[in-house]
């Protein structure tokens, strides 16, 4: 009998250190992913940081070479400017990167955009193609644009900045304009059904863009007014750095039309068409002067990209929500519907 009272509590005894152990290796578990992700976090909500990618040189190498060999940054301007993997702050964050740890010591000598995107936000736009500029001017060093694939609208924007700018034999390129909206109105809809709502404002035209009143013609002419305004830096940008395209021609007949790589070359939009990426590279070193010596091929990519729903709290996971969306314009972000674009959206193009 003692025996068998004995051996009740010993397998009782067995079976609280096992579930103890588990209990406690899972809270552990649970602590150290806690901590991981508040780390992360707390990197991600202060400065970006990039990783280095090697990239193939215009004879296909991307073996490392010594860290005193000269670089060729690669810059990637592709999707939508001013979405969360393409946006000014991700790009200076590249460009910042590029002059400290492995490549200080003005180890870069070039950079190269890679261009396939229809434009974006009138502000990133801007901010990228001035981030650009600065540098340039700053480290002396030639900026070459590629495009392969689409180069509209604030993609063109921002390859204004490249001292020259090639295409592939199947790029397209244009869409100098810019366009906000669009905004739906249904103060005759409520008004037949009878439904009324309220909203309480201070100062006049504060809500000029409502849906729930008749649009105030007065207070459009403003909104038009900021958007001739971000127009016309956006055709001097062009003409100041595209010298064969001619003003008159970009306001009245080129508008917002896309263009193959050969009418392009042709309007002054771009330098050569049927272009390849390799070449590129290689018209890129001699620029620098680099094409007596091995380079290398450089992408600084944003490191916390695959993780930033998740750190940010943007993931279903954490907020316990599932988020449905309707996209009025497929791809179009319903934040930018506001907002001075310049951006090559067909399905917004017979807007008022």
């Amino acid at each position: 009998m003692n025996k068998m009272r004995e051996s009740v509590f010993i397998s009782f005894l067995r079976t609280f250190c096992k579930s103890f152990a588990l209990v406690f290796g899972i809270g552990l578990g649970v602590l150290a992913v806690g901590v991981f992700f508040s780390l992360s976090a707390k990197s991600v909500g202060g400065e970006d940081t990039t990783q280095m990618i090697i990239k193939p040189d215009e004879e296909g190498r991307r073996a490392p070479l010594p860290s005193s060999s000269p670089v060729i940054l690669r810059i990637d301007i592709h999707g939508f400017i001013g979405s969360r993997l393409l946006n000014a702050r991700l790009i200076e964050t590249q460009l910042l990167d590029s002059r400290e740890k492995m490549l200080k010591n003005d180890r870069v000598q070039a950079i190269i955009l890679h261009i396939d995107s229809p434009g974006g936000t009138v502000q990133d736009s801007h901010d990228i193609y001035a981030s650009l500029m600065a540098y340039k001017k700053e480290y002396e060093v030639p900026i070459y644009a590629y495009i392969n694939g689409m180069c509209a609208s604030g993609g063109m924007y921002i390859a204004c900045s490249a001292d020259k700018i090639f295409a592939s034999s199947t790029g397209v390129i244009g869409s100098i304009g810019v366009i906000m909206g669009p905004k739906f109105n249904v103060s005759k809809l409520m008004e037949r059904y009878g439904i009324s709502q309220v909203t309480l404002t201070e100062g006049k035209g504060k809500d000029l863009l409502s849906p729930y009143r008749p649009l105030d013609e007065e207070g459009l002419s403003s909104l038009k007014d900021i958007l001739a305004y971000n127009y016309k830096q956006f055709t001097d940008v062009v003409v100041e750095n595209r010298p064969r395209v001619d003003r008159n021609k970009l306001i009245n007949t080129y508008g917002a039309q896309l263009y193959d790589p050969p009418k392009a070359q042709e309007i002054g939009y771009i330098d050569e068409s049927r272009a390849t990426y390799f070449s590129v590279l290689k018209q890129l070193a001699e620029a620098a002067e680099i094409d007596e010596e091995p380079y290398q091929v450089i992408e600084l990519k944003p490191s916390h990209s695959l993780l930033s729903n998740f750190l940010q709290g943007q993931s279903s996971i954490f907020s316990g929500r599932i988020k449905h969306e309707f996209e009025l314009i497929p791809g179009l972000n319903t934040e930018w519907m506001g907002r001075s674009l310049y951006l090559y959206c067909p399905a917004l193009q017979n807007g008022r």
